[in-house]
């Protein structure tokens, strides 16, 4: 026997594709709006958040029982705001620049509706062990989603990808610059966050109906 039973693996496997808390569930697009201009940030930002739901759904299990339902929220509020804190602060340590790169938006994990949903309606009801796959499933969809658009985002606005330049020196003019080939600058404004997180959005929808009408 596996690890994972089915059930369990499930949890990783639905939000990655047919259940993904950005592209169906439509939780999450501040930040994919925001941070997703550079791959570097979508890739720390995703890390980030899968610490903070995997640890939390745990915690949140843990206490499940002993935290009185008229609290439980802001209970849930100082788990995932002392995660953050530790996340934020290993940034600052490890990470100067890149954590000043993003900013206020680390501090905003604290108010990510995916992660609060999963406490509300996963972790509450369920043991630490399928709280932290459920966790950790969710938050890979999340990240999967925020590196998808780093990447179109990147390439396409900048040319490049974690700084490495993958169509060639626009100075130069050499790789697809050789050809008149330029970059496209709106790629890296947030309207265009928009666009393409509305692609995939498309995307996965049309092939959710598409499994959908063949079985």
């Amino acid at each position: 026997m596996g690890l994972l039973s089915k059930k369990d693996a499930a949890l990783i496997k639905d939000p990655l594709f047919d259940n993904n808390p950005i592209t169906i569930q439509v939780l999450g697009i501040c930040s994919a709006l925001a941070i997703t201009a550079e791959l570097k940030a979508s890739i720390v930002m995703s890390i980030s958040v899968i610490f903070v739901m995997g640890a939390g759904n745990v915690v949140i299990s843990l206490l499940r029982n002993v935290i009185p339902s008229k609290i439980r929220i802001i209970a849930q509020l100082i788990v995932v705001a002392a995660l953050v804190i530790v996340v934020d602060q290993v940034l600052k340590a490890y990470a100067y620049s890149l954590s000043k790169q993003l900013g206020a938006f680390i501090g905003l994990i604290i108010t990510n509706c995916i992660i609060m949903g999963r406490f509300e309606a996963f972790a509450l009801a369920n043991g630490p062990w399928r709280s932290f796959i459920d966790g950790i499933g969710n938050a890979l969809g999340y990240g999967l989603i925020l590196c998808i658009v780093g990447v179109c985002r990147e390439l396409l606005g900048s040319g490049s990808l974690l700084g490495y330049k993958v169509l060639g020196d626009p100075i130069e003019k050499t790789g697809l610059y050789a050809y008149g080939y330029e970059n496209n600058g709106f790629m890296l404004l947030a309207p265009m966050a928009l666009i393409v997180v509305g692609l995939i959005i498309w995307v996965q929808r049309s092939r959710n109906a598409a499994l959908i009408e063949e079985n």
